[in-house]
């Protein structure tokens, strides 16, 4: 198994115990569609249960590798030649007494280009490069901009990934500038990874953070300590089978409370177009959820949350989902 990122350790438990449980929306509807020349749409709304609606309209266009090819020489007059190939170029030399000439040929490598536009009005880019410099690493630029107030935003990413590691590191150039950098090594599904904040014009650790864990296809175990080595949980995954998967997550912030909190959370897949979610915290709130595919493309949600320790009072939130995708 590949290791993921430090963001991901807990990835398996954390999906089934916060998605697909459609009650933190009112309403919400996405519709996504794919262009023949590669460029893909997706327009999402939702209404929250304040009754205040929000929107997004993206469009996402990816230049896809061309892969390997065998490399033509150019028709020119009979020379001395030599050919050589980087992730980005290829090179071809031409050598004639007392004359060189360069050619140099740009090889399709991965780009995608995501444009988005939201209902507060502010505009963001994302420039992505992927195995371009070097194999298995990423470069994403983010821009954004605000037209209101005038404000502006620049990030810079790296992501490089390994059989046994996976690094990632996130610079915001205009504020601060700060950094953000995490690491994951793995070895035979055993995974440690650590994360730390920068500020450079304090020239101090601004963050810190680790995590260890165990995956293994079937199951994953894992615990991370955040916010400075202050907020400590425990969480524990398990496919069951086909139909069945479970989970369950602890956590304890030294700081505020010497409470420990609690949630578990369970999926069942009705059958090859249906599943259904429940899980219930400490606190006695439970949540129940159902998809199913209504047909090719059209996907309903509906999802519920109750109180179960304050059933006679208006607590409790309905949800629904609607997604199509062409």
């Amino acid at each position: 198994m590949s290791v993921p990122a430090f963001a991901d350790i807990a990835k398996s438990s954390n999906d089934l115990l916060n998605k697909d449980f459609y009650h933190l929306s009112a309403a919400a509807l996405e519709v996504k569609s794919n262009t023949p020349n590669n460029v893909a749409f997706k327009v999402t709304g939702k209404s929250t249960h304040d009754s205040k609606t929000s929107g997004l309209l993206e469009a996402k266009y990816t230049d896809k590798p061309t892969g390997i090819y065998t490399f033509q020489k150019p028709p020119m007059l009979s020379c001395r030649s030599q050919f050589a190939r980087s992730n980005l170029f290829d090179f071809f030399i031409c050598i004639v007494p007392g004359y060189a000439e360069l050619l140099m040929f740009y090889r399709r490598t991965g780009l995608t280009i995501t444009q988005s536009w939201n209902t507060v009005n502010a505009l963001e880019t994302k420039l992505e490069l992927n195995d371009a410099v070097a194999k298995g690493l990423k470069a994403e630029l983010l821009a954004s901009f605000l037209p209101t107030t005038q404000a502006k935003g620049a990030k810079f990413n790296l992501h490089f990934k390994q059989a046994n590691f996976h690094g990632r590191a996130f610079f915001d150039l205009l504020k601060g500038p700060t950094a953000n950098v995490d690491a994951v090594i793995g070895q035979d599904g055993f995974l440690a990874g650590a994360s730390a904040g920068y500020d450079v014009q304090k020239a101090a650790i601004t963050s810190y953070a680790a995590a260890i864990g165990y995956s293994a296809p079937q199951y994953t175990a894992a615990i991370t300590a955040a916010n400075n080595l202050s907020v400590f949980s425990a969480s524990y995954y398990h496919k069951v089978n086909g139909q069945v998967e479970a989970g369950a997550k602890a956590s304890w912030d030294s700081k505020s409370s010497s409470n420990v909190g609690l949630e578990v959370a369970s999926k069942y897949r009705l059958d090859p177009v249906s599943f259904a979610k429940v899980k219930i915290n400490d606190r006695g709130v439970a949540a129940v959820a159902y998809n199913v595919l209504l047909r090719p493309g059209v996907t309903l949600g509906l999802g519920a949350s109750f109180d179960t320790q304050k059933l006679d009072q208006a607590s409790h939130k309905i949800g629904t989902s609607f997604t199509f995708d062409a």
